[in-house]
């Protein structure tokens, strides 16, 4: 298949890597930059080599709050039975927007990034795939994630958004406040420096995606249910009630089997 990849960041670098051995692999970003040192693809910088190009699927790749307007630029030059794809953690808007094109579309979303996960090493990973898309688009992406041997799970975009809230929202937030709640001091036990290296990591995402992650529609009630866990936690310890926090142990030991 011809694919076009838009976004040579460090997931549109893994796409080409991953693909270009089996696909005929075109990458583009105005950012020349960072074509310099991908390989075994074409890489384009304008539109007029997309529209010579003629991909069979566009896997847009670019950051979160580009991937609307990276979209609008291809179209005119993309052929009409031409595959659209993202690969967005955040999928606010994508489905509306797909329909409005009127053109075939696949979302997916691998749930696994550079900043904690081996790109390199992906089998215990995950990867969702969107139901409401196109087929064909659907296949080609179950088979790419099946080859990687990554656990693959079908969604449609409401449950997706409320997935991700769950699944992000919870990690987020609870690194946030980690973050925010340290001091200036050196702490050198091995929990805190994991705890420290966890945070590093997020703040070194987009705050884009951030605040995107953050301002989902069902975030909200998954920082109520943090609160309330919060509160009662705090009411344990300044009440020093040895036996209800020994149960509070036990209620998270079998949360997290």
């Amino acid at each position: 298949m011809k694919i076009l990849i838009v976004g040579a960041g460090n997931m549109g670098a893994w796409l080409v890597d991953a693909l270009c051995l089996d696909h005929d692999i075109a990458v583009m970003d105005k950012n020349k930059q960072r074509l310099k040192f991908l390989f075994s693809c074409h890489r384009f910088t304008t539109l007029e080599e997309v529209r010579e190009f003629q991909p069979q699927m566009v896997i847009n790749a670019v950051s979160l709050q580009h991937t609307f307007e990276a979209f609008d630029e291809l179209l005119p030059v993309l052929p009409d039975d031409c595959i659209l794809s993202d690969i967005a953690s955040v999928k606010n808007g994508l489905h509306a927007y797909y329909q409005k094109t009127g053109r075939r579309f696949v979302s997916t979303h691998p749930m696994f990034g550079p900043t904690f996960a081996n790109i390199k090493e992906l089998a215990r990973q995950n990867a969702i795939i969107i139901t409401e898309g196109d087929e064909e688009g659907k296949q080609f992406f179950r088979s790419f994630y099946e080859s990687l041997h990554l656990n693959i799970f079908e969604y449609s975009f409401d449950e997706h958004d409320r997935t991700i809230a769950y699944s992000l929202t919870i990690p987020f937030v609870t690194t946030l406040l980690f973050g925010a709640s340290i001091k200036k001091q050196k702490a050198p036990g091995t929990t805190f420096q994991k705890h420290m290296q966890i945070a590093r990591g997020l703040m070194s995402e987009n705050n884009y995606l951030l605040s995107e992650v953050l301002c989902s529609p069902y975030s909200a009630e998954q920082i109520d249910a943090m609160k309330k866990v919060l509160e009662h936690l705090s009411e344990l310890i300044q009440q020093k009630n040895t036996p209800a926090l020994h149960d509070f142990f036990e209620k998270v030991r079998k949360n997290i089997e």
